[in-house]
Parts: structure tokens; sequence; C-alpha cells
């Protein structure tokens, strides 16, 4: 049965021009193709954009976009943002607005990650290429101009899953603090493909079909087998404790409803500051909508709670 009539009405026009979509193996290089000829969006004023490769060890070079205002003082935050699209496609170049309106918005340095997809770079490859570019943060911070004790991580989507992935890495590494992560309709854990379907989630954008492909690609393996490290799908993580304080959003018709907020009570259980947001009739994605109430609501509450996190 069809959830259309649950449909925020602000959002359910978008629907008849989205694609009718289930990627797969064979579909990937036409996606990515068309993905590649979409005009970039163009970026307020007010910003310099720069291109830096951030060294990897034993593997190539992170390409990163450094984002700042133009007028930012010295001893800024900063964010390490984290491009969405299942793990398959998708660029910083693309979620650049994004990264352009958080800058602005909360007044700090972001750093856009242009991770490399899989199937060519599987796990740990993507998060790896983040935490490399968290490290580049933290070390460079001076000549940055940015404050290293007020660095965040966060991403939308699949970039959202990397975040949280992220915040684990660091956590157990101990080499890089992080002072909060931004989530936003997190792709993090690989067992909702097995699971029994909630019949109201997942009809609209990312679809079970697309989510088991994403991650079968990612992991090199089934999704929901034994061994999945949280590394790569952060619900995996037996112990929560000592991430930092953490806002995430997803909608109530996205297909990572439940596990992203079964993820939030379990930081919320494991001592966690969580700001949770639950927004009715919205699918995969709403944020597209950008005139929408949900969309405009979405990006003033993230900015809120970045600026608060990170003063």
């Amino acid at each position: 049965m069809s959830t259309l009539h649950l449909v925020d009405p602000e959002l359910r026009d978008i629907l008849d021009l989205l694609p009718a979509r289930n990627f797969t193996v064979e579909e990937l290089p036409a996606v990515r193709a068309a993905a590649a000829q979409l005009p970039l969006p163009e970026l307020p004023p007010g910003l310099t954009v720069d291109e830096v490769r951030v060294p990897r060890d034993a593997a190539p070079d992170v390409r990163v976009l450094v984002t700042r205002p133009t007028a930012l003082p010295a001893g800024a935050p900063a964010l390490v943002w984290i491009h969405g699209g299942g793990y398959v496609v998708g660029s910083a170049d693309s979620d650049q607005l994004n990264a352009a309106q958080l800058a602005l918005g909360v007044g700090m340095v972001v750093v856009s990650v242009d991770y490399g997809l899989a199937p060519e770079n599987p796990h740990p490859g993507p998060v790896e290429d983040c935490y490399a570019a968290l490290r580049w943060l933290h070390g460079n911070a001076d000549d940055l101009g940015v404050d290293r004790s007020r660095i965040a991580i966060g991403g939308g989507s699949a970039g959202g899953g990397l975040a949280a992935a992220l915040g684990l890495l660091a956590r157990d590494r101990g080499e890089v603090p992080v002072a909060f992560q931004y989530l936003v309709f997190p792709m993090i854990d690989d067992r909702t493909v097995t699971r029994e379907a909630n019949p109201t989630t997942g009809e609209f954008v990312w679809t079970r079909a697309s989510n088991a492909f994403g991650w079968r690609t990612l992991l090199g393996a089934e999704p929901g087998s034994d061994g999945v490290s949280p590394y790569a799908a952060a619900a995996r993580a037996e112990d929560l404790t000592g991430l930092p304080p953490t806002f995430l959003e997803v909608g109530s018709l996205d297909l990572f409803l439940d596990e992203d907020v079964e993820f939030a009570l379990r930081l919320v259980r494991a001592g966690v500051p969580t700001e949770l947001h639950v927004y009715p009739g919205a699918f995969h994605g709403y944020q597209m909508v950008a005139t929408s109430t949900v969309a405009r609501t979405s990006g003033e509450l993230g900015v809120s709670a970045l600026r608060r996190a990170l003063g």
C-alpha cells in the first residue's frame, strides 16, 4: 500500500520529477555520468573555496574543499562535512551548497571530503579518507585559523553514516578530539536490509533495494552478515559511551527512521547529549525541496545546534 497520502503536501510535487530508480552494478556508470552532467550549485557570495590534497598513509591523497567566510576571524570553529550518495555516487563539489550554507550560517570553516566511492573504494577506504581529512584539519588548525578544540563532524545520508563511523574511529584512536557530530538522516545500519520492513518507510527516493545495493557495494559482502565493522555501519557498535554530543534528524517516511531513532536512543542511554528530530511526512532527502517548511526548519535547527555546540 502506498504511503503517498502521508507525505507532507509541500514535498509531494517533487516526487513526480524524480526518476524511479533502484541501483544496480549495470546502472551505476550511467547514474554517475548523469550526475556529473548536472550543473554545480551557485554558491552565495562572501566565501572562499580552496582545493587541497590531503595525504593518507599508504593510499592516494584525499581531495578536500575548504570553504570559509571571507571575513572569518582566527580561532573559528570547523566542520568536516561528508557528502551523501549511498556510498556509490556523489562528490564534495555537488554538495558544496550545503557546505557553504553551514559555513556562513554558523561562521566556521567547512572541510568537505571527496572520499573514494565504492565499489572501487570499499570499506575501510571511505572512512579512512574521512579520518585523514579530520586529522589534517586538526594538525593544520593554526594555519587554517581554526580552534582545534571546536572541530565537529557531520554529513547527510551515507555522509551521515560515515560521520557516525568517523566519530567512533576518532574516539577509539584517541588522536583527534571531536566536539560535536551532526547527523542528517544517516545511513548507519546494514541490518535494516534484512529486518522486517516498516510499512510506512522506504517507498520514496531511497528504497530497500537501493539500500541493499549500497551496503553490499561498500562492504563487499551481504548486508546483515556477521562481523560487519562498526567503522562501516556505526549502529553495529556495542559501546557508544564517550562519543561527542550529537544532533540527529530524519523524516518519518525515511527508510532510515527506525535505525536512526534507535541509534539516538542508544546514545542517550550511553550518556551522550543527543538532540533528535523526526519530521512528519518527510521522505529521504527532504531538504531537496528547499522552499518547504520542513527544509527551512531543518536548516535552522541544524545551524542553531552547531552554534550552541561550537560556541
